[in-house]
């Protein structure tokens, strides 16, 4: 059954720094804090509505949660803990800085039914972070994790690409570390220049260029694309790849890496790749690259049911890529084939 959350925003409060790509008003959507009344108000219609309460948190995004003044805290937590039992919801997740985790305030989370704590890492790179104006070091991540573990909660880390000062062996370093650490999700977010940042300033300016030398969004999207695989084949899952879709972000965004559909772009960039290097050794061609062919070719692929959409592509785009090349390829289902995994047929 798949894994829902009732989404409570916090809109910036309790955040002890102005990180350089940080509005949470535009990401949220929302400027007003939510009382105890609102978030009792928001579960009971959800409880109403949602047809498996049992596979869902209630989730407070936006700020940073455990840094909010600790009677804000328990008055949204006690609200949220109302919800929380049988024929109720499954839990709580919360969102927070790596710098704002102690055994204090996870014994404050555990006795309300935190059941998950994602921890925005954004980079693990020290001088990626201290660039961004994070006000906290990748030592802070391993330690916040480890603690989390110990208390056993669910954990969650969230990553960026694209960042001031960050290049591709940054990101790279980073999903590594992250891999190491081993959480139980990860969330993976393209660069969005909001208006009001301080990344603005650096992007008008000039000094920030994003993606430097690695071209635009088609080498953002290669990047997410070989991240996701990556974790997975890790076991560890991504719940989230890309901001999600936001007429707010849509009118302030001034630069970055955007798309309402950013992690279908990024699963069928792993498909047309995976079925790119087959075509490329049958036809005995550079691997990773296809020129047009001199006659039709036809290529059978199989993949597991739940990916046929993945590999097919937003709106046919695999099979137009390769159509385009004088290449006719059509998807079959073989439920023995693994997620993002190819055979061809």
């Amino acid at each position: 059954m798949k894994h829902a959350n009732i989404s409570i925003f916090v809109p910036h409060i309790g955040c002890p720094h102005r990180c350089s790509f940080c509005d949470q008003r535009t990401i949220s959507g929302t400027q007003k804090a939510p009382s105890g009344d609102d978030v009792r108000e928001i579960c009971t219609k959800a409880l109403g509505e949602i047809k498996s309460p049992e596979n869902t948190e209630i989730a407070f995004f936006g700020g940073s949660f455990t840094a909010i003044s600790r009677r804000y805290m328990i008055e949204l937590l006690e609200a949220a803990y109302e919800f929380i039992g049988s024929e109720k919801f499954k839990g709580i997740r919360i969102s927070t800085r790596p710098d704002c985790i102690t055994p204090e305030i996870l014994d404050i989370l555990r006795k309300y039914g935190v059941t998950s704590i994602e921890l925005g890492a954004q980079s693990m790179s020290d001088t990626v972070l201290s660039a961004n104006e994070r006000g906290h070091t990748a030592d802070d991540v391993y330690k916040a994790a480890e603690l989390i573990r110990e208390y056993g909660f669910e954990l969650g880390l969230q990553m960026m690409i694209g960042l001031y000062k960050s290049h591709f062996s940054d990101e790279c370093e980073t999903m590594d570390k992250i891999i190491g650490i081993h959480p139980d999700t990860v969330r993976i977010y393209p660069v969005v220049i909001l208006k009001g940042t301080k990344l603005a300033e650096l992007y008008e300016s000039g000094e920030y260029v994003p993606v430097k030398k690695r071209g635009k969004m088609r080498a953002v999207i290669s990047t997410a694309a070989m991240m996701l695989r990556s974790f997975q084949k890790e076991g560890i899952e991504v719940i989230k790849c890309g901001l999600h879709a936001s007429e707010f972000v849509e009118q302030d965004m001034i630069g970055g890496f955007y798309h309402p559909a950013f992690r279908e772009l990024c699963e069928a960039y792993i498909y047309r790749k995976k079925m790119t290097d087959i075509i490329c050794s049958k036809l005995e061609t550079t691997k990773g690259f296809l020129s047009k062919c001199d006659r039709k070719k036809d290529f059978v692929f199989a993949v597991n049911k739940s990916c046929i959409s993945k590999a097919v592509g937003q709106r046919r785009s695999n099979i137009l890529y390769f159509k385009e090349r004088g290449i006719e390829i059509k998807i079959i289902v073989d439920e023995n084939i693994a997620k993002y995994e190819v055979e061809l047929r």
